[in-house]
């Protein structure tokens, strides 16, 4: 038989314990062990008089059993002096029952003023006001146990009792608050909904139920909840006769009625009525996060016809727990993740981190057929982001934390060679630390991106998870890419750049979908007045600045960038970043210009010295690429029929065949002067248009099995000059190229 539950050295409040569940409630604790405090004001059950007996015969009955107890005579309104009796006599206060109430039943229509006021005064913020007395005391204690009482006219609705049905459900809605903000501090709070024979009830029920309606059937629910042993926090329960059931919130799936380009009208409501109440499917939201989940649902599908799914689940809303500490995560490895991407993608990265054409060395970046094509370098947090934003953490054991919570801390990134304007890439996750800030947890997830096996850029994220700390894990670690603070001089450049109001509408389609950024009620949610910008965002403002002004926008010179994100910027202000040159790192600090407020701090970008800096590789030798018999043979016909195709093309043509993301041949196909020529190697002229493609692209474009226009807009053949002559690539490679 396992041990009997005691409360030893414990302290319990009590209010309302003149009779009734609060003298039951009084007389359990003390049997057990623990000091009690007995409130009751004395007042007759509409709230009126005053008198001490009550609480003193309680108290009386304590101390003849050898238990320890004192009386307090103070209304629940007065809640610092019932707290304050606790800590004179006993020193703490451990647990507290708000059980103190009263009743003013009226129909609606008859209720005064003074009926809503006095019962909400008692029931609601007499509950608020001891609660708040004694929650600080808990707190630095680390630990408390609380109890509110619900009653099922609140859960229900009752004939005669608005006032009394809304003061206690507000109670409900109070306690699941208070579970979420001291669970951290092992404060626990949970809220009961007894059917007990009281002062309350004497007059609605008849004596025979009454008599089965003992209130020391519902006390011991109260003992175990209010138990150290006991980890149930933010419940409710209705009790009563022996008997004890836990509720929980039921909602029906639902159907979206709002259509794009449709107006939503009551009609399209009263024609899906039937599945909007339809339980069938029903869910069981615990949380905020997981009741907003279906609102994220049903942004991403308004514009579709599709539904909503029975089970609706946010990627970052919630983690499962397995019960596991939360260092049992270090060293998990997450799902792989495969992006593939085209130039659009880059123009669109560039658009985002506010590239324009008004800049004429910005092109580079926003035009595919630009001769230096360029892939800005801190694309490379778009491919790792996956990692973190489809859901895969929870899927770590260990990991019992809230998601939603979850704010983006610090940010580095580090490229091995510059990145492709196009291609397929693999990133692979794991959990590298997890680390205890007392207010927070910190995640740091290790992200490296390949392209094949070749190693392109490792991303660590600094993940904070609001109020998940103290779980007794370290503060630091030496896995953790650390910022650093800027010389302690003025800054040795300084670039702005303006957002535009739609930099965050623009950015989010690089796939950070996050309705935080776009639509005002989250943003209002969350705090804020209106959508704000991805930290991300300004992470690549800061580091082109950079690049521009100490690579001249050199995309090989780039070679990592470490941020702390700090505050938030909102879409239409102007982002002012700081530069110092210490040798080969660039100390940075973006601020605000409008407002100064620092929104990354502790940053840096570290370029390569002439020494190690990526530089393109020598072209490779054209022994062994397939083009070459193409181009072999293109050289015969060109000897036999260069003068009918001068007259058919009358262009020059320069390729740059590529392999492995490298240069590794040239060749020039004369096809304008005299009888035509080829030439392997530079080229001493100027071609009219000049074609990048890669040995395996080339031929698959010879053989008929890639149209050059696709191949052109896939992002896998480069063109510069004159695009149109590309139209009489067909004359060239499938007439007179044929093996």
């Amino acid at each position: 038989m396992s041990a009997p539950l005691r409360f030893d050295g414990k302290v319990v409040l009590v209010t309302g314990a003149g009779g009734g569940l609060g003298r039951e409630y009084a007389l359990a604790f003390a049997e057990r062990g623990a000091c009690v405090v007995v409130n009751d004001l004395g007042g007759d059950i509409k709230g009126g008089g005053k008198s001490s007996s009550a609480a003193d015969k309680v108290v009386e009955e304590i101390k003849a059993k050898g238990g320890k107890a004192v009386a307090n005579y103070d209304s629940v309104e007065d809640g610092e002096k019932l707290v304050q009796t606790a800590l004179d006599a006993f020193g703490r206060i451990d647990i507290l029952i708000n059980n103190a109430g009263i009743l003013r039943d009226r129909t609606f229509g008859r209720t005064s003023d003074l009926d809503w006021d006095l019962i909400h005064r008692v029931h609601l913020r007499g509950s608020f006001l001891v609660t708040r007395a004694a929650w600080n005391h808990m707190k630095n204690q680390k630990f408390g146990r609380i109890i509110m009482t619900s009653s099922a006219a609140g859960i229900y609705g009752n004939f005669g009792q608005g006032n009394y049905s809304a003061a206690k459900m507000g109670l409900v809605g109070l306690a699941n608050t208070l579970a979420i903000e001291g669970r951290k501090y092992s404060i626990h709070c949970n809220t009961i909904a007894p059917t007990a024979g009281s002062r309350l009830t004497q007059t609605v029920m008849p004596p025979d139920l009454l008599e089965s309606l003992k209130a020391e059937y519902v006390a011991p629910l109260v003992l175990w909840l209010c138990h150290e042993q006991c980890q149930e926090t933010g419940s409710l329960f209705e009790v009563g006769a022996g008997w004890i059931g836990k509720l929980r919130w039921e909602r029906t799936p639902g159907c979206i009625i709002r259509r794009r380009n449709q107006a939503m009208t009551p009609e399209a409501v009263r024609q899906s009525w039937d599945r909007i109440c339809d339980f069938s499917s029903a869910t069981k939201p615990a949380t905020i996060q997981e009741s907003l989940s279906t609102l994220v649902e049903v942004l991403s599908k308004v514009d579709t016809e599709e539904g909503v799914v029975p089970n609706p689940t946010s990627a970052m809303a919630s983690a499962v727990s397995d019960g596991n500490s939360p260092l049992a995560a270090v060293g998990q490895k997450l799902p792989e993740m495969v992006f593939s991407y085209s130039h659009t993608q880059c123009i669109l990265y560039a658009l985002g981190v506010g590239m324009s054409t008004r800049e004429p060395d910005h092109l580079k970046f926003l035009y595919e057929g630009h001769e230096d094509f360029s892939c800005l370098p801190t694309f490379g947090v778009i491919p790792a982001q996956a990692s973190m934003m489809e859901g895969g953490l929870g899927s770590i054991p260990g990991f019992n934390f809230d998601l939603s919570r979850l704010l983006h801390g610090e940010q580095y990134l580090e490229l091995y060679k510059p990145l492709p304007t196009s291609g397929k890439l693999v990133s692979q996750a794991a959990i590298a630390d997890v680390l205890d800030k007392g207010s927070g947890a910190v995640i740091l997830l290790d992200v490296h991106t390949y392209s094949g096996k070749d190693l392109l850029c490792y991303n660590q994220f600094s993940l904070f998870i609001v109020g998940a700390g103290g779980f007794g894990g370290k503060r630091t670690s030496d896995k953790a890419k650390s910022t650093m603070s800027p010389p302690d001089r003025a800054p040795d450049a300084v670039m702005t750049d303006e957002t535009t109001r739609d930099q965050a509408a623009l950015y989010r389609l690089s796939g950070d979908w996050n309705p935080l950024h776009i639509d005002p009620s989250f943003a209002a949610m969350g705090g804020f007045k209106t959508p704000i910008l991805h930290g991300l965002c300004s992470f690549g403002f800061a580091a082109r600045h950079v690049l521009k002004q100490y690579a001249n926008n050199d995309v090989s010179k780039f070679k990592a960038i470490k941020v702390r994100f700090v505050k938030p910027v909102l879409p239409g202000q102007s982002l002012q970043t700081e530069m110092w040159k210490e040798g080969i790192r660039i100390h940075i600090q973006c601020k605000v210009k409008e407002t100064g407020a620092v929104v990354l701090s502790g940053a840096y970008v570290d370029l390569h010295c002439a020494e190690d800096s990526v530089s393109p590789e020598k072209p490779a030798e054209a022994g062994g690429l397939q083009s070459d018999l193409v181009f072999e043979e293109i050289g015969r016909r060109i000897q036999t029929l260069g003068a009918e195709l001068v007259k058919k093309v009358n262009a020059i043509f320069a390729w740059e065949i590529t392999k492995g993301g490298s240069a590794a041949a040239q060749w020039t196909i004369d096809l304008k002067t005299g009888t035509g020529s080829l030439h392997k190697g530079p080229y001493s002229g100027k071609a009219d248009v000049t074609m990048t493609l890669s040995d395996e692209d080339f031929m698959d474009v010879v053989l008929g099995k890639l149209n050059p226009q696709k191949a052109f807009f896939a992002g896998k053949l480069k063109v510069r000059g004159n695009i149109m002559l590309s139209q009489k690539l067909e004359t060239i490679l499938k007439d007179y190229a044929k093996l």
